[in-house]
């Protein structure tokens, strides 16, 4: 997928474990640990505001887009 998800970079630089992202952003474990691996297929822009809001980060700080 050309769409990589840095979500464990950030959770890591922010000293967060996922259960307390799960907590904070109130998204199950079960669609953060989805969205970790890049097996989503689309994220929704409420969910990508909150991610952003609790990290404290940009979208582009979660998303990147990698060519092939």
């Amino acid at each position: 997928m050309a769409i990589v998800v840095n979500l464990d970079v950030m959770l890591a630089r922010r000293k967060m474990s996922l259960t307390e992202l799960s907590n904070k952003v109130g998204i199950t474990m079960a669609n953060l640990s989805i969205l970790k691996k890049g097996k989503a297929k689309a994220i929704r822009f409420s969910t990508l505001e909150s991610l952003c809001k609790v990290l404290d980060c940009q979208p582009a700080d979660i998303l990147e887009f990698a060519p092939d």
